[in-house]
């Protein structure tokens, strides 16, 4: 059976480095047989995807590619947490921050990028519980935020 990056290697994905702390924080934590990550934002090479609300500046499919990397960059805490993503049993619970304008209503659609990538990698183990939240704004303007917990 493929190992969660090579599975990740064939979707044409990598798990980056961990992205740098943009506060006094740091990226995961393990308590127990439980790993909590940070809320991860789409940084790629450093750098805001995209910034704005969606609904507005931020168009629903890029929320989603947002989402994506948020997703990637909580597993890059957890690779450097756990030191592999296959000692990853169980993807526990995504929550899903999703900064939008008051009419943008599709915040689920926008999780879904997380909850599909993680399946896609983890297969069954992949399946979790979520919350997809609407928020106002977001860290450096931030279109999508994601937290993982998983299980070991």
């Amino acid at each position: 059976m493929a190992t969660p990056e090579e599975r990740l290697a064939e979707l044409g994905l990598a798990v980056p480095e961990v992205a740098k702390p943009v506060a006094a924080y740091i990226p995961a934590v393990r308590s127990g047989i439980h790993v909590f990550t940070s809320g991860q934002l789409p940084m790629r090479e450093g750098q805001l995807m995209y910034v704005g609300k969606v609904g507005g500046e931020v168009s629903q499919e890029e929320a989603v590619e947002c989402a994506q990397q948020c997703a990637l960059n909580a597993l890059a805490a957890v690779r450097a947490e756990l030191g592999s993503l296959e000692a990853v049993k169980r993807i526990v619970k995504v929550v899903c921050f999703v900064a939008s304008t008051p009419d943008f209503t599709g915040q689920p659609l926008v999780a879904n990028g997380v909850s599909e990538l993680l399946g896609d990698v983890f297969g069954e183990a992949g399946r979790h519980a979520r919350s997809a939240v609407g928020v106002p704004v977001l860290p450096l303007d931030a279109p999508v935020e994601v937290e993982l917990v998983v299980e070991v």
